[in-house]
């Protein structure tokens, strides 16, 4: 077996623009874009170890995954840009967590479409369709 295919180089330099919002507009008037990034195992792993609660249920100690701290921890280590640790972002917003800046940035939608192309630049599930999403963003931009 060629261990070559093996050693490629990863993938977290790998950027895409999405448009989750036709509400968030530059100076230009054009919608204002959210470069999102890939993220390798090892960050995963970091987030999952974050999110994790422990809890002792009948003498035992028991761990149990938040799912909502790990989707916005997951959010804060993909989204490039806006940079939702700007303390101008926190403060109009009236957060000092940037997790909290994307939950009262976005509608619903807005929000599921930025998890949604979260999930589908990492791979981390087969439900997103490539052309789907990028038939909202096309119709976001124009």
């Amino acid at each position: 077996m060629d261990l070559k295919a093996y050693m490629q180089p990863l993938v977290v330099n790998e950027t895409k623009t999405v448009y989750p919002s036709k509400r968030l507009k530059g100076a230009d008037g054009k919608p204002a874009p959210f470069v999102i990034r890939v993220i390798d195992q090892e960050t995963n792993n970091k987030l999952i170890r974050q999110a994790t609660e422990r809890k002792k249920v009948n003498g035992r100690l028991m761990e149990e995954l938040n799912g909502e701290k790990y989707g916005n921890l997951l959010i804060q280590a993909c989204v490039v840009e806006p940079d939702l640790k700007s303390s101008d972002l926190c403060a109009y917003y009236k957060t000092v967590d940037p997790a909290d800046v994307v939950n009262r940035m976005l509608s619903v939608g807005e929000y599921n479409r930025l998890v949604r192309a979260i999930r589908e630049l990492n791979e981390i599930d087969e439900l997103a369709d490539d052309a789907t999403i990028e038939a909202i963003d096309a119709e976001i931009k124009n």
